[in-house]
């Protein structure tokens, strides 16, 4: 007689299919991989230190980017965008210029263009920094970076996107952990794009308006 488990378990095999086995050449594939973005990370976090002394030395010239218009909403934007250790006065000369300029919608779209390229450093900043990290001993550190990493998991672009469109200090850790998870790249772009343009229009209108008192009330500065 045929032997019923023979029969259940030649259909098994049949339905599961074999994983192909790692090549010599995948796994090298893969060391590069990691090593080229230990290297982005590590380029990333110089480049922001860098950025965060110029700002404390250059102070006086970080603020004149305002005399430069829609150029200048760019370029401080970039600074703000990407620096969370040092305070940038992204949001008061972006609100200032709104309030001056013939075109404040042309304000507010180079201070997001300037936002996005900012944020591009975070990025590759937590594709770099967390590998590294999700290798690391438990501890705070990898507590914190795990609470991250869970919250991302289960809602990485709603949350980036609502970090990324109101003022926050939530956008770095997110944008961070967006870094970590390999969040796509083509993804990360137009999300924190379209955040970023509603955060910056809402503020140029609001200079554009005169209506400072409903940063004030919200409790900030401008």
């Amino acid at each position: 007689m045929y032997n019923v488990d023979n029969m259940t378990e030649q259909v098994a095999r049949k339905k599961t299919p074999l994983k192909p086995k790692e090549t010599a050449e995948d796994t090298a594939a893969k060391k590069k991989s990691s090593k080229w973005l230990l290297i982005i990370g590590i380029a990333s976090v110089v480049l922001t230190v860098l950025m965060c002394v110029a700002i404390i030395v250059y102070k006086d010239e970080v603020k004149e980017l305002a005399n430069y218009g829609y150029l200048g909403a760019f370029f401080i934007s970039i600074l703000g965008g990407a620096t969370v250790i040092v305070p940038v006065p992204m949001l008061a000369i972006v609100f200032a210029l709104g309030g001056v300029m013939p075109m404040p919608w042309l304000v507010a779209i180079s201070a997001a263009l300037g936002e996005t390229v900012g944020a591009l450093t975070i990025y590759f900043t937590g594709r770099g920094a967390g590998h590294a990290l999700s290798n690391t001993s438990h501890g705070w550190l990898q507590r914190w970076y795990d609470k991250l990493m869970n919250l991302m998991q289960r809602r990485g672009a709603i949350t980036l996107f609502i970090v990324t469109s109101i003022i926050n200090p939530f956008f770095y850790p997110a944008a961070f952990a967006a870094g970590a998870l390999k969040f796509g790249f083509k993804k990360y772009i137009p999300i924190v794009l379209a955040g970023k343009l509603i955060k910056s229009f809402t503020v140029v209108y609001a200079g554009f308006l005169g209506i400072k008192f409903i940063f004030h009330w919200f409790g900030i500065d401008i």
